[in-house]
This record gives C-alpha cells, structure tokens and sequence, in this order.
C-alpha cells in the first residue's frame, strides 16, 4: 500500500495511511504494529484517533529514519512516498524513497 511522509511541523514524524487501506490491512484490536525501517524493527502505537481522522502512525523512529535517509524534512506539499508492505502478524516492513 502507498503511505505518505507526514510530519506535525517538523518535530514528529510519521506516514499517513489511505483509510481503505487502514480498514484492510490493520485491526481495531491492535494497541502497536512493527514496522521493519531497513535493517532495524520499532514498535509504533497505533492510537484511536489511527481509526477516527488521524491516520497516521508516528514515532520518534520513524523520524529518525527519514532524517537520516535525507527524507525529511520535505519541500512543502511533496511528502515522501513509501510502499508498506504486509510481513506478518501485526507487522509491516516501509520500503522506498531510501537516498542512495
């Protein structure tokens, strides 16, 4: 599924998944997914706004990653796109947009 880079202004960061996705792939029992970040697994909380109007899933890692990879921060309107792909239980590995 694609998501999008999202950030709260530059302090916290995250992606934003499109709502059918989120209705497909996660469930409203899950308090935490893992997402796979290169070689590195994190454990993001998913919060309750994840399943109101706040889609995203945010965390200090998550940041750190884009920062490192020269993703963030980002021209305004053009957030990085990644793909995050299903890897197992409750798990997601984020893929793409990496700088070489």
């Amino acid at each position: 599924m694609k998501v999008t880079g999202w950030s709260n202004g530059g302090e916290v960061y995250g992606v934003r998944v499109p709502t059918v996705d989120r209705d497909a792939h996660f469930d409203r029992q899950w308090k935490s997914v893992t997402l796979r970040l290169g070689g590195r697994r994190v454990c993001v909380g998913i919060t309750p706004s994840f399943w109101r109007c706040c889609t995203e899933l945010r965390s200090k890692e998550i940041g750190e990653y884009m920062l490192a990879n020269g993703l963030a921060p980002w021209p305004k309107g053009k957030p990085p796109v990644f793909e995050l792909v299903p890897d197992g239980d409750r798990s997601f590995r984020l893929e793409g947009q990496e700088s070489d």
